[in-house]
């Protein structure tokens, strides 16, 4: 699957251009407080040292999951089968879809190459909410954007992200059903265990 979760990330990294506050926070005002410390990381010399890795993945990590609701976005991508899973298996299967997420993505987030991010519109309807964005690369090619967020409490957390009008969650779902309805839950939970170790070995 070549899907380019670490724009994503890009875009929280990138964008520069402060929105206005207007009373409550907005999901770009959200966004906008993790831009900061990320660039921080990315940029920072001493964290950049190959023996600073872990710490340099723990920061972002740290970062990125205040922002990112990870069990939601986990929920979503199995779909109807989240039901029917029980409340062990929904409390494995969360943290696997969120290393998942972090392994396959780590080293991409960390090759910052200057992107540029436009904002185009921003939406919101009662508790959700999406941001439209265009990200420009080096090499001037550009990409559609868009995140969806879901109130919880007083701050926006990203549910989902469609980069060129595919959604990163609805992606891995269509790749989810496939081994369920071939091989059985248990298999799929199987493969992430096995994808995870694998990559964090890498």
């Amino acid at each position: 699957m070549k899907v380019r979760f670490f724009l994503v990330l890009f875009v929280m990294s990138l964008c520069l251009a402060a929105w206005p506050a207007q009373g409550m926070a907005s999901p770009t005002d959200d966004v906008k407080k993790v831009v900061d410390e990320v660039i921080r990381i990315v940029t920072n010399k001493e964290l950049k040292k190959p023996q600073n890795e872990k710490k340099r993945r723990d920061e972002l990590r740290k970062t990125i999951a205040s922002l990112f609701d990870f069990k939601q976005m986990a929920k979503l991508s199995l779909g109807p089968q989240w039901r029917k899973c029980s409340p062990a298996e929904q409390k494995v299967f969360v943290p696997l879809f969120e290393s998942l997420l972090e392994n396959s993505y780590a080293s991409r987030i960390e090759a910052y190459n200057n992107e540029k991010v436009v904002y185009l519109k921003e939406s919101v309807e009662k508790d959700y909410a999406e941001v439209k964005s265009k990200v420009i690369t080096v090499k001037g090619d550009e990409l559609l954007l868009v995140y969806r967020l879901g109130k919880d409490g007083d701050k926006w957390m990203v549910h989902d992200v469609v980069i060129e009008g595919v959604s990163l969650v609805a992606n891995y779902r269509s790749q989810f059903n496939r081994v369920i309805q071939t091989q059985g839950y248990a298999a799929l939970e199987k493969k992430l265990q096995s994808k995870s170790t694998e990559l964090k070995s890498l």
